[in-house]
C-alpha cells in the first residue's frame, strides 16, 4: 500500500495531508509514522518519509521538517539541513523549487499555505499555544518577506482534534478569554461541570480570515475520532498507550 494523502482543490500546488496509511511501521505506530520523536524504529521512519517524498516528487533529503516547540518562530528554508539536527521552530517558508516543507502532528493543526502567483509556500504547526501566540500571522509575514502577497495566499487547515473531542478545563478557557473576551465563542459547555469543548480549527480559521488572504479552508477532519486514519496524542493518553505516531502534512514547489 502506498500513501494516499488528503488534498484540497484550492491548493493548486504539490501538497498532501498524509494519513497514517501507506507506510511500514507496525503496532501503535502503524503505518506511515513520520515522527522521529516517537519510539518507532528510526530506519522505519526514514523509509516512511521516503514514501512521502516520492509522492511529492522530491528527493528524500529535500523533505524537511523542524523541531517543533509550540513557538511562533518561522524558519526560512534556503538550504536543507541534516535530518538529525533540524532547527527549532513551528513554521517554514520558502521560494525554492524542489524543497518540501513538512509539518508533523498528532492533534495539533497542520496549515499549508501557497502563493502560486509569486512562487512562495509555507507550512505551519498550530497547537493552541502557537495559534494563540500568532504562529499563523508570523508565517504569512515571513511569506511576504519572500515575495508573497496576502491577496494571493491560499491557506488550508488540515486534520486536527475537533471540538467534539477536545475537552478542556476552566483555566484553559481563561487564557483565551483573558487575551480577548470574544474568544469565548470557541468554547461550548461540556457535559462535565465547568469544562468546555474547544474549537481549535475554528479558532485557527478566525486568525487566518482576519489576515485578508485570498482563501482559507478547513478540511474538517478529526484526528481523535478517526483512529483508522490519524494519530492522536490525546487518544493515546485516554487509551493508556505507551506512545503514538505522527502524521505529516507537506507542500512543495515542483517543476
Amino acid at each position: 500500500m502506498q500513501p494516499e494523502p488528503l488534498t484540497h482543490p484550492e491548493l493548486t500546488i504539490t501538497h498532501g495531508f498524509f494519513t497514517r496509511k501507506g507506510g511500514i511501521s507496525c503496532g501503535l505506530h502503524a503505518s506511515l509514522n513520520c515522527g522521529f520523536g516517537s519510539d518507532d524504529d528510526p530506519g522505519t521512519i526514514d523509509q516512511n518519509r521516503r514514501r512521502v517524498a516520492k509522492f511529492l516528487t522530491v528527493s528524500p533529503d529535500d523533505l524537511v521538517t523542524v523541531h517543533q516547540i509550540h513557538s511562533t518562530d518561522v524558519v526560512v528554508v534556503e538550504n536543507i539541513w541534516p535530518k538529525t539536527c533540524p532547527p527549532q521552530g513551528d513554521a517554514m517558508v520558502t521560494s525554492r523549487t524542489g524543497i518540501a516543507l513538512g509539518i508533523l502532528t498528532a492533534d495539533c493543526i497542520p496549515v499549508l499555505l501557497a502563493d502560486t502567483t509569486h512562487g512562495v509556500i509555507g507550512a505551519a504547526h498550530a497547537g493552541w499555544k502557537g495559534a494563540l501566540g500568532g504562529i499563523l500571522e508570523a508565517t504569512v509575514e515571513a511569506m511576504e518577506v519572500q515575495g508573497a502577497r496576502r491577496k494571493n495566499i491560499t491557506a488550508v487547515v488540515g486534520p486536527c482534534i475537533a471540538q467534539a473531542s477536545y475537552e478542556v478545563g476552566p483555566e484553559f478557557r481563561a487564557v483565551f478569554v483573558g487575551q480577548d473576551p470574544d474568544h469565548a465563542v470557541y468554547f461550548r459547555p461540556s457535559t462535565l461541570d465547568r469544562h468546555y469543548q474547544f474549537d481549535l480549527a475554528g479558532f485557527a480559521m478566525h486568525r487566518l480570515k482576519r489576515l485578508a488572504l485570498r482563501r482559507c479552508s478547513d478540511l474538517a477532519r478529526d484526528t481523535y475520532a478517526e483512529a483508522e486514519l490519524f494519530y492522536s496524542y490525546r487518544r493515546s493518553c485516554h487509551r493508556h498507550e505507551g506512545d503514538y505516531g505522527r502524521q505529516i502534512s507537506a507542500i512543495a514547489i515542483t517543476p
